[in-house]
């Protein structure tokens, strides 16, 4: 087998494999580049109701609270506090509460996890570790071995030794560039 037919077939067949764990990495990847505009681990169910509590702070308790919440559906109660004076924040399971006590009203703030975009996010992150940690470590060689071989698939004009080559450099300077403007 000659050596430009060995890199044609392990770039194919690396490619194949890496083909999932790109796509994972790359859809995660633009997320995270956006974690300003959009949360890619949870939603926030956010809804105003009405939810009255007694002005005078010495009169609430977690008790009381529960029993308010339960009428709302909300039915773990962790603590509270008061950030402001007539404000009281109640964390519950997975949210917040959030009520100003002479308006007789509160904000609910609940979070839950997006399906399998809070999974792969972790999967990009290695959160899992144990074996996952060998498996992406596998995948970065089989990129390193998909980049090396690709610059010598084509020939003449068009690959390495022609404008392949400024492709590479661009490549190659863009990051250190923003390397030097961003850090």
């Amino acid at each position: 087998m000659s050596i430009s037919k060995l890199l044609r077939v392990l770039h194919r067949d690396i490619s194949y494999f890496c083909t999932g764990m790109v796509l994972i990495y790359a859809i995660t990847g633009i997320l995270l580049n956006h974690v300003k505009d959009i949360n890619p681990y949870y939603t926030i169910d956010v809804r105003k109701v009405e939810f009255s509590l007694p002005s005078d702070t010495n009169q609430i308790n977690i008790e009381l609270i529960k029993g308010k919440l339960e009428n709302l559906e909300i039915f773990e109660v962790k603590s509270y506090y008061y950030p402001q004076p007539n404000t009281i924040k109640v964390f519950v399971k997975d949210g917040t509460v959030t009520s100003n006590l002479n308006e007789g009203n509160a904000l609910i703030e609940i979070s839950s996890r997006r399906p399998i975009l809070y999974q792969l996010n972790m999967m990009h992150r290695n959160r899992p570790h144990s074996w996952w940690t060998w498996f992406s470590d596998i995948f970065a060689v089989g990129l390193i071995i998909i980049a090396i071989t690709g610059l010598f698939l084509v020939k003449g004009k068009k690959g390495i030794n022609g404008r392949g080559a400024i492709y590479l450099i661009a490549g190659i300077v863009l990051p250190i560039i923003a390397m030097f403007v961003f850090f």
